[in-house]
């Protein structure tokens, strides 16, 4: 058995990181969960020296430690942000020398499988990145706007049916409880100055039928029919009233997904699509780091086992 470990680096409340340890769990791979952002400093503690062959030397969390020149994959899902324990300028220091110590040493790591590199995640949470690139790879992408000119934000308005959506996902809160930002229908009569206070993305209105997820864990492409009620523009805000049917990718897509990863350097990618009557699938956006488990239990896509797979061997077994 090899006894090189898999690093998950995210959240300790974090159900898919959950089902993919677990998997690697029943393998007997073994696995170092932490939380970089929480853990460090504390319970971990890093001990990091380079040479020749790169970095060597230990990870400790609580009583486990691992050799870092044996580290096979590390996971990088959802860690919490490195961040000062306080207000002050020592802990806002800390947390920056935190970041770059731990976080660089982990992300040059000799013979370690990235699934995927933060810093690649990092490049490709950037939405303009991603539309770009989709355009370069193929897909067929909405008609989209960014800007903070309230002129412009109406004319784009006017030409089409368009919707607002956010540039990135924060938490935000509405009167103290948590609330989701999600992509909703806009006219240029609701447009004014306040589109000046930020940068907006406004996109055409796709007249889709129902939505894709596609879910690419190295080569291997799952997808998954979205069924939201009519008029629903953002499926996301309507959960409890979703529909879900597995579907097979069409090769073209397929294509475009991997290439679009390659470009950003990523070994996963949840993408999402609007998909018109005429059968075309029109690109969204990728989250490099997107949520599956609860397309796997809807409509038993094996993205765990692909995970786990990838995660072991560097590579996916085949069906």
């Amino acid at each position: 058995m090899d006894g090189r470990p898999v690093l998950v680096s995210t959240q300790y409340e974090d159900a898919t990181a959950d089902l993919v340890i677990a998997e690697l769990n029943r393998r007997r791979v073994p696995v170092l969960r932490f939380d970089p952002g929480r853990d460090f400093p504390g319970p971990a503690v890093l001990a990091a020296r380079v040479g020749p062959g790169g970095w060597s030397g230990t990870l400790a969390v609580g009583e486990r430690s691992v050799p870092l020149d044996s580290v096979r994959a590390l996971y990088h899902r959802r860690p919490n942000a490195y961040s000062p324990y306080d207000g002050s300028q020592a802990a806002g220091y800390a947390a920056q020398e935190n970041r770059r110590g731990l976080g660089g040493v982990l992300g040059a790591l000799s013979g370690c499988l990235y699934l995927s590199h933060p810093q690649a995640i990092a490049r490709a949470e950037y939405k303009p990145a991603q539309l770009a690139a989709a355009h370069r790879v193929g897909f067929v992408v909405p008609a989209t706007l960014i800007t903070n000119d309230p002129y412009e934000a109406k004319v784009f308005a006017a030409q089409q049916p368009t919707l607002y959506k956010p540039l990135h996902a924060a938490a935000y809160d509405v009167d103290g409880e948590p609330a989701g930002i999600w992509a909703s229908s806009v006219g240029p009569g609701e447009l004014d100055e306040t589109v000046n206070r930020c940068a907006h993305l406004f996109q055409a209105l796709v007249p889709k039928t129902c939505d894709v997820r596609a879910v690419v864990v190295g080569g291997r492409v799952f997808c998954a029919r979205i069924s939201a009620p009519p008029g629903v523009v953002d499926w996301r805000a309507e959960y409890r009233k979703l529909r879900y049917e597995a579907v097979e990718c069409p090769d073209e897509v397929r294509d475009g997904l991997l290439a679009f990863l390659a470009s950003f350097g990523l070994g996963f990618g949840a993408f999402d699509f609007a998909v018109t009557a005429d059968g075309t699938w029109w690109f969204l956006e990728c989250n490099p780091n997107g949520q599956w488990a609860w397309l796997e239990a809807a409509v038993g896509l094996p993205v765990t086992k692909a995970v786990a797979d990838l995660l072991q061997n560097g590579e996916l077994a085949r069906d």
